[in-house]
């Protein structure tokens, strides 16, 4: 079921190659077009077919009637006022940022049918050739559309997300960034934590639980940078809540209080156990 004529995906990277490479599977577009800053990117997404055509000039997205922003937080609004005088005005604008309210506050003066979204998918991993059309399979794809976001648009973003395969939801700019500080942003900052603390000589007797617990903290530094500075206040606050209970542990340790420690890890793994239910 074809959703859109043309479709211009900037920043054809880890997320963006995915979305270009199902909806290209799944025909919900005539053509497909990438831009990169890296030639070698857009190579990549030719050669699997995920584009049609590809650019390092922006340029090219003019004529799209969705415009998929897919890089970094920092690059989505250094790069809205230069889009917004390229775009068709009837263009759909959406973009896949992690954080929300710094996005959807600048982008919805700029685009007049702007639908700010997340997809809830992705790896550590980086680039092109790590990208996956089932990678929004089961996934969840939060939308955060305000007052006047236009219905018509933010029907057609939540009807692309579904397609490819993705449970929608909404949320405000606001409630995203503060839930995702707990449950996304707080984990990648524990496990950089862990990886800059622990001493260099003692990782060769990391076992599977270390590599498990580290495994994100291989994401790329850039991109989490922006994510962890455009969403501070929330992150802050969510480390300080993390700060809280390493110190009930750290007291029921010190204080060799059995039982409360026990308290502490049996809630501790009934509300982890209560995730795969």
């Amino acid at each position: 079921m074809r959703l859109f004529n043309k479709v211009a995906i900037v920043g054809t990277g880890l997320i963006g190659g995915s979305i270009a490479l199902a909806i290209k599977k799944k025909g919900l577009a005539k053509e497909v077009i990438g831009v990169s800053r890296h030639k070698k990117t857009l190579l990549i997404a030719r050669r699997t077919h995920a584009i049609d055509k590809g650019s390092q000039d922006i340029n090219i997205i003019k004529d799209a009637d969705l415009v998929v922003l897919a890089t970094p937080v920092d690059t989505i609004l250094n790069l809205a006022p230069k889009v917004g005088r390229l775009i068709r005005r009837d263009c759909i604008v959406t973009d896949v940022g992690s954080t929300k309210r710094e996005i959807v506050s600048r982008l919805t003066r700029i685009f007049p049918f702007y639908v700010g979204a997340h997809p809830m998918a992705g790896s550590q991993n980086r680039g092109m050739l790590h990208a996956d059309p089932g990678i929004f399979k089961n996934s969840l794809c939060i939308l955060t559309p305000v007052r006047n976001t236009d219905k018509k648009a933010q029907g057609k973003v939540r009807k692309l997300w579904l397609s490819l395969g993705a449970e929608v939801i909404c949320l405000s700019p606001d409630e995203h960034d503060k839930i995702l500080s707990f449950v996304s942003h707080l984990q990648h900052i524990a496990a950089f934590s862990l990886m800059e603390v622990v001493p260099r000589q003692y990782l060769q007797f990391a076992a599977g639980g270390f590599r498990d617990t580290t495994r994100i903290a291989a994401s790329e530094s850039e991109i989490w940078s922006d994510i962890f500075l455009s969403n501070r206040k929330n992150i802050i606050k969510s480390i300080e809540v993390l700060q809280l209970g390493l110190n009930k542990i750290k007291s029921a340790i010190n204080k060799k209080d059995k039982k409360l420690l026990d308290k502490i890890l049996k809630r501790a793994k009934l509300r982890r156990d209560s995730l795969d239910l």
